[in-house]
């Protein structure tokens, strides 16, 4: 698969937040609430400071041997493990929950982009080696997110009434939308190949995140990616201090409420800190743990401890604690040597909120990168914008706003009553000067007769407009579907669509030309028009 590239600023896209627009901009705003900017330099201050912080590097790769132990074999990923045990070796790291299929297509940006980072900066410190690494969220409980997909606009869900870590469900019931993903996949070229793929990661596994895992290795082993799995108790062993005071003394609460307070003066706060960020995680429960007077207490279950047997249940079985938001960010820098991480707008407003809090416990703050972005465009697609006498980058305008154009263009100025305005201006003018020659109190009354005379010619340009789109209506229906077609409920691509329609119709080279596209450093989005 070939592409032609091309880029626009995210700003201009209307679909990014401010806070993320003004993180690229480097705004002096949001300058007190991260450590190193996203640029090369920033990524040379987070290697010092990293290289200050001892990391566990032989229990993290003991870990990752025993968690591939069952996949095949890759000389890719059995390198950067080894590579791992080397202190002049880092991660480049991104993160998302175990959604069913990946979910969306930004779950394989998200990846390509840390591969691609990893490579840049081997390039530019020879001396040193990158690792991509992918964390896997597998303690997430929030099946109504991760447990759908979404083909050609439609919602397909998982049917199923487990509850807890959606890592942890078993596969059960997926076999119901492979079936129908087969019928709708296998007459392309690579449908086929995609559906024993899912055969062979889902229904040969007990559990969503071993899944996860075996497609994710699948698809981009040979890149040298590393998936870690958190949900492990001698990782979570790492954490017991940290866990600890939290339970005791919340005091990540209290940390991340006073940033909260100078962050929301001018943006809008992402998320908000519980007295205690921990969720108790065993078997199908994964409830909020809550301290009511000296008890704490599992939310939604009968579970309860005293203060000694909270403590005693986290050191004895520290996978049994699962950190929330504020918490996880901690626990990934504590067990990777990592120097930058890639997420999306939502989890960069929410990192934003965490700086003072690593500094509390002396933890290196990574590098917050924005994770790419695209939009591919099928041929289909790009020839019926080049008929109309539109580029791609147009469309991510209003429907409305593409026909008023289309409608002018074709009519030549026709519809515009600027050259009558023009001359009532000059009119207006002249009376004006008139009026304030024999008495200035009359120039209000001249403004104001401007006024009640233009609105209602403005207004007949705009009916004449509706008018003439009228006659348009199937030029209307062809913007309306290519903007349905790469704008899918009125939102990114990346944000609706799976990656599976495109993979049937292009096989392993669509992974391959999203990697070829990718930037390392960059804060532009980028467009995808098949060649």
């Amino acid at each position: 698969m070939h592409c032609n590239n091309s880029t626009l600023p995210f700003k201009d896209t209307g679909y990014f937040t401010k806070i993320v627009t003004d993180y690229l901009e480097q705004s002096a705003e949001l300058r007190p609430f991260y450590t190193h900017p996203p640029d090369l330099e920033g990524m040379k201050l987070a290697i010092a400071a990293r290289d200050a912080f001892k990391t566990n590097r032989s229990l993290l790769v003991e870990v990752l041997k025993q968690q591939y132990a069952s996949l095949p074999e890759s000389k890719a990923v059995n390198k950067n493990i080894s590579l791992l045990l080397k202190d002049n070796c880092y991660t480049i790291t991104t993160a998302h929950q175990p959604a069913i299929f990946t979910g969306t297509l930004y779950f394989v940006y998200k990846i390509l982009h840390t591969i691609k980072l990893a490579a840049f900066l081997k390039e530019q410190f020879p001396q040193k080696d990158f690792v991509p690494v992918f964390y896997m969220g597998s303690e997430d409980a929030d099946l109504d997110e991760l447990g759908n997909i979404f083909m050609d606009g439609e919602k397909i869900g998982w049917e199923t009434k487990q509850h807890g870590a959606v890592g942890r469900m078993k596969t059960k019931g997926l076999e119901k939308i492979i079936a129908r993903l087969e019928g709708e996949l296998t007459v392309q070229p690579f449908g086929p190949e995609l559906i024993q793929l899912l055969k062979d990661c889902y229904l040969g596994s007990q559990d969503i995140q071993t899944a996860t895992l075996k497609l994710i290795h699948s698809l981009f082993a040979e890149y040298g990616l590393l998936v870690v799995i958190p949900d492990n108790a001698k990782l979570k062993k790492v954490m017991t201090n940290i866990f600890r005071d939290d339970l005791m003394n919340q005091s990540a609460s209290a940390i991340v409420e006073r940033t909260i307070h100078e962050l929301s003066k001018h943006y809008k706060v992402q998320a908000n800190p519980r007295a205690i960020n921990l969720f108790y995680l065993k078997d199908d429960i994964r409830g909020r743990i809550e301290k009511v007077k000296d008890e704490y207490i599992i939310h939604e279950s009968s579970i309860r401890f005293s203060e000694k047997e909270i403590l005693d249940e986290l050191e004895e079985y520290p996978e049994r604690f699962s950190p929330n938001v504020i918490l996880r960010g901690l626990f990934q820098e504590s067990i990777l040597p990592n120097i930058a991480f890639i997420g999306g707008g939502g989890e960069l407003a929410y990192w934003l909120e965490l700086k003072n809090l690593f500094e509390a416990n002396k933890i290196p703050f990574p590098v917050l990168v924005l994770r790419n972005s695209m939009l591919v465009i099928e041929n289909k697609w790009k020839e019926k914008i080049e008929k109309l006498g539109f580029t791609s980058h147009d469309f991510f305008q209003t429907e409305q706003s593409l026909l008023t154009q289309l409608v002018s263009r074709n009519k030549n100025g026709e519809l515009k009553l600027q050259v009558e305005l023009s001359e009532l201006e000059k009119l207006y003018n002249q009376l004006k000067a008139k009026a304030l020659h024999i008495d200035k109190t009359l120039e209000r009354h001249v403004d104001a007769l401007r006024v009640k005379t233009t609105k209602p010619l403005h207004e007949l340009e705009k009916k004449m407009l509706r008018a003439e789109k009228r006659k348009y209506e199937s030029e209307q229906r062809q913007i309306h579907a290519i903007k349905a077609a790469l704008f899918p409920l009125n939102n990114l691509q990346e944000r609706i669509d799976n990656f599976m329609p495109y993979y049937a119709k292009w096989g392993k080279s669509f992974i391959d030309m999203l990697y070829k596209h990718s930037p390392a450093i960059g804060n532009e989005f980028v467009v995808l028009e098949e060649m």
